[in-house]
């Protein structure tokens, strides 16, 4: 059986339940504006499919803003400060972490923030992207402290709420093999993983699914799969594409805190 019959079969359990799942885009490290970007944003207004850009503040341009400005489909998350690795080998990359006093960590973040209001305006939700989607267990807690209402990490949350005032809403299903050369992981494989997630989700809470693409990394063979999924998900009744804003809403509107 192909990756898209057994979508399409796992849609009509939904279907058979009498219950619509969830599907989210996240596409991360968004810094500027160029080809890449111009073409993720077609595929974005060819079915308007809302999209979850996660845009690194200390690196993000004003020619970025202004290409997302007309864009009503596109939500700007945090991604991290600077996507920069403070860990040493054979720790596995991370930002947010335990390295460097926490206070700079964090101070670091806020100032991000204020990169994000002031490039993206209300665009911007206030939800952190940890980048390689590592954070430190240990700072979860202090974001929503600094004014965070959301974090987005990947793979099956353990908990809606990691900590009181902080909603979770992850990734499931990366389009790139970062182990195997840095190439579209294939078809069937990234098929298959979009399927167990929404079985999971499907017997467990209903959590959201998302889809996590790269648009500076993505190789021919990821695009068009990009495509034709989007393309073929306004077919399947039983999944419905929710925005970041209605995902992490009423939790996405920044309340105090730093910035």
């Amino acid at each position: 059986m192909s990756g898209w019959q057994a979508l399409a079969d796992e849609a009509a359990r939904w279907r058979d339940q009498g219950r619509i799942a969830e599907l989210w885009w996240r596409d991360d490290d968004a810094v500027d504006a160029g080809p890449a970007l111009d073409r993720l944003l077609a595929i974005v207004n060819d079915g308007k499919t809302p999209l979850a850009l996660a845009v690194v503040p200390a690196r993000a341009t004003a020619a970025l803003a202004d290409r997302l400005s007309g864009e009503a489909e596109v939500d700007v998350l945090q991604h991290g400060y600077a996507h920069s690795n403070h860990a040493t080998p054979p720790e596995k990359k991370i930002e947010i972490g335990l390295q460097r006093p926490a206070m700079v960590t964090l101070g670091e973040l806020g100032t991000g923030w204020m990169a994000m209001e002031r490039l993206f305006g209300t665009r911007a939700l206030a939800v952190m992207v940890p980048p390689w989607n590592r954070i430190a267990p240990v700072l979860v807690p202090t974001l929503p402290e600094i004014g965070y209402r959301g974090l987005s990490t990947f793979g099956p949350r353990p908990r809606v709420h990691p900590v009181r005032g902080l909603l979770q809403v992850n990734a499931h299903v990366d389009l790139i093999d970062w182990k195997g050369g840095r190439t579209f992981a294939g078809e069937e494989r990234v098929l298959a993983s979009l399927v167990t997630s929404l079985a999971h989700a499907r017997e467990g809470g209903g959590e959201p699914v998302g889809i996590l693409s790269h648009h500076l990394a993505m190789d021919a063979g990821a695009w068009d799969f990009l495509r034709s999924l989007w393309g073929r998900m306004t077919k399947l009744e039983s999944l419905r594409v929710r925005s970041a804003r209605e995902l992490f809403a009423p939790e996405a509107g920044r309340q105090g805190g730093r910035g």
